[in-house]
């Protein structure tokens, strides 16, 4: 679509001189501060003068035949996670206000920047990335791209790095994902998010939720732009994208657990797709996995994430627990619980389930399932704490799969122009990243006729 550009359309433009970085900056600049749009509450901190001196600098290099990657002058956002450089990492909180400034970047924001992509500014998000939903009662909640009027969570946590894109405050954005926090609001938003196999994009100078568990991945306008920042973030050449044919795709569809209690628009959206992917050749399958039944077992107690991150914020919560938000302390806190014994418990169980699983979906190219079993669901409907807690887990249950596995995914819209938001979401066993990228780039443009 011409008013949504992607990577490689705006480094034509680069280099065709059709504009310049600081054109691209001081665009997303203005949509940022725009009174009436969702800049104010899609980030923390705007990069002003640093991103602007930044275009400059990129746009007499790129006159210089100097550029170091086609990308360079390109405004990327980055979630509140992660170290910049003289800047405080908040991790949406308020209990780190006060915390010295990084004294370096994080190794992935280092990676963008060598590439030339340009920081514009911080991203709001669920405090310590500790929710599906996307709301920060400190910060404020941006609304998703849908229904404005009537105000849609826009999906956590990485809530701002999806709408920054959505809204083309940036054209990039870094996020993480832990149980779906890319593709979660990747769905709910209408864009592509990705999570990589954790072990290829290093996790140093981001504030951790759940060390067994959190990757690092792009949100973007296109499967492509993905593959795009993903191999920066990756730190591995940027090689062309070579979609697939949809035609012999041999695809499975779990029916354990993952097409349980969905939405109405979600099972409807999900079964077209599915139909126009089989019109068009694709092998599709249903199949069981029982193994997924494995992880509401190995989560029962809170799992990973409530062990883990209790480790991290038990001495921060002794000193500031009463700033934070109520719903991600309460959630922290089932990790006191958890033993060491129970610890290892899960450590043994995620190795079985993981052997296991990859084992009966070795003969498919990917799993399809839906991202999330509920459609954006109202802001407003989630002034109660059970509504809230009840549409979270439904929010992370799909995604929280594959994060269980090791795997890697990708959430693509699949949703009509005016309908709900719904993502399709790919996934593999880990190390599976270049041919989901390809799978995706066959059928993105297919599963939404």
């Amino acid at each position: 679509m011409p008013d949504h550009p992607t990577l490689a359309s705006l480094a034509a433009d680069l280099d065709a001189g059709r504009t310049t970085a600081r054109k691209l900056v001081e665009e997303c600049l203005a949509r940022i501060a725009d009174p009436s749009g969702e800049g104010a509450r899609t980030f923390i901190h705007v990069d002003k003068d640093a991103a602007l001196s930044a275009a400059d600098a990129m746009d007499h290099l790129r006159k210089a035949n100097a550029a170091p990657s086609p990308y360079a002058g390109i405004p990327v956002s980055i979630k509140d996670l992660f170290d910049i450089k003289g800047q405080v990492t908040r991790a949406g909180s308020r209990a780190l206000e006060d915390s010295a400034p990084a004294e370096a970047d994080a190794p992935v924001v280092a990676r963008l920047r060598r590439a030339g992509f340009i920081v514009i500014g911080r991203t709001n998000m669920t405090e310590f990335a500790y929710s599906g939903i996307g709301i920060n009662p400190h910060y404020g909640t941006p609304k998703s791209v849908f229904n404005r009027s009537v105000g849609h969570v826009p999906g956590g946590s990485s809530s701002g790095a999806a709408v920054s894109i959505a809204d083309r405050m940036a054209y990039g954005a870094l996020g993480t994902d832990t149980g779906g926090s890319c593709r979660i609001p990747a769905a709910y938003n209408g864009i592509v998010g990705y999570k990589p196999t954790q072990r290829r994009v290093p996790l140093t100078g981001g504030v951790p939720l759940s060390s067994s568990l959190d990757s690092f991945g792009p949100l973007a306008r296109s499967v492509a732009c993905c593959a795009v920042l993903d191999a920066v973030l990756a730190d591995e050449a940027m090689q062309p994208l070579q979609p697939r044919p949809i035609r012999g795709m041999r695809l499975a569809v779990p029916t354990t657990i993952a097409l349980d209690d969905l939405d109405d628009e979600v099972a409807k959206t999900f079964e077209r797709a599915l139909a126009t992917l089989s019109r068009q050749g694709a092998l599709i399958e249903r199949i069981e996995v029982p193994e997924f039944n494995d992880v509401l077992v190995m989560n029962s107690k809170g799992g990973f994430a409530a062990a883990e991150s209790f480790a991290w914020h038990r001495y921060l919560l002794a000193s500031k627990g009463d700033v934070y938000d109520p719903r991600v302390r309460v959630r922290i806190l089932r990790g006191e619980s958890i033993s060491a014994a129970d610890y290892i418990d899960i450590l043994d169980a995620r190795r079985s389930f993981i052997a296991r699983t990859e084992k009966r979906i070795a003969p498919y190219d990917a799993l399809v399932l839906p991202t999330t079993a509920n459609a954006p669901p109202k802001i407003a409907d989630l002034a109660d704490d059970q509504a809230f807690a009840t549409q979270n887990l439904r929010s992370l249950r799909n995604c929280t799969l594959i994060n269980m596995l090791d795997g890697c995914a990708i959430s693509l819209p699949a949703h009509r122009e005016g309908e709900m938001p719904v993502g399709l979401m790919l996934a593999a066993a880990g190390g599976s990243d270049r041919r989901i990228f390809e799978l995706a780039a066959g059928m993105e443009d297919i599963i939404r006729v």
